[in-house]
């Protein structure tokens, strides 16, 4: 049968490879959006497990009041971690930034500092109600919650997650449209056989199974292409990419019950990338080969 699908490949080289060029490109531009909409992912679920809310107490408060305050927090179902700074910590951490001023080291002691909860939520939308839980505490000082940042973060995300959805459905739509107008010229071009295929009593399966591998065929080829060259344009800019991302451990996203690393760069995320592309890559081919042939035979 693929002697069969080689044969057609060359009876029409132009049709076949303006398909399979129109699915690379459509398969590679797909991979960098899929791409970019997981590392977005990725990098809310960091920010997410950094603290987002920072609250300084009055350095009289005791221990106790704070406990109090961090429990009923933790209790609430909304906190991720929560992690509490007494005054002797806060002084440490003082020492430690300015271990070369050795003079702002004499101004301040343990007892001017304030102890602090450091917090971060399971859900970004929860910290303006956490933010005005805590504004209401007698013993709050200052809350540190950088608002206006996070929702501007948000919002470039929400954005950016529809237009790529737009974009991507668009790429795989005119790869359908292009691929499925090219095995219909084809079946045009072989109008007569076909008709002596169904005089034979030949079944429509029959007549359009090797019009249905070669577009698979197509869809593997340019899915392995488009792979392949964005493996090489990550391989070569992971040097910018390890500058830019240095002070970032781990990037990742969970799908299900499986956690997906995407940073730092390794085989298992590549693999189901690959995996994905195949996928979709194979899947183009199928329906464009189908809604060719359904418009032939009705």
């Amino acid at each position: 049968m693929m002697k069969k699908v080689f044969q057609s490949l060359r009876r029409n080289p132009y049709q076949s490879l303006a398909g399979f060029l129109v699915l690379f490109f459509s398969l590679f531009l797909s991979l960098i959006i899929f791409t970019g909409l997981v590392s977005i992912n990725g990098f809310l679920n960091y920010l997410e497990t950094k603290p987002q809310i920072i609250v300084y107490f009055k350095p009289e408060t005791p221990e106790e009041l704070i406990f109090k305050i961090r429990d009923e927090l933790s209790q609430s179902g909304k906190i991720s971690s929560i992690r509490y700074i007494s005054q002797k910590e806060a002084f440490d951490i003082y020492k430690r930034a300015n271990k070369d001023n050795p003079l702002l080291l004499e101004m301040v002691s343990a007892d001017i500092l304030p102890p602090s909860l450091e917090i971060s939520a399971t859900k970004p939308f929860f910290l303006p109600e956490i933010a005005e839980f805590l504004k209401r505490q007698s013993s709050v000082d200052e809350v540190q919650f950088q608002k206006d940042i996070l929702d501007e973060i948000l919002k470039f995300t929400n954005t950016a997650r529809r237009v790529s959805l737009v974009f991507f459905g668009y790429l795989i739509l005119m790869a359908v449209v292009v691929l499925s107008t090219s095995i219909s010229l084809k079946i045009a071009l072989r109008k007569e056989e076909i008709e002596i295929l169904n005089l034979i009593g030949a079944s429509r399966g029959y007549i359009i199974k090797p019009y249905l591998l070669e577009s698979v065929f197509l869809g593997i080829l340019a899915a392995s292409f488009s792979f392949l060259l964005f493996l090489g344009l990550i391989i070569s800019i992971n040097p910018f990419l390890r500058d830019y991302l240095s002070g970032i451990a781990e990037l990742a996203v969970e799908i299900g019950t499986l956690k997906l690393v995407i940073w730092p760069l390794n085989p298992v995320f590549f693999s189901y990338l690959f995996l994905v592309v195949i996928v979709f890559g194979t899947l183009i081919g199928i329906v464009s080969s189908l809604l060719a042939s359904v418009k032939y035979f009705k």
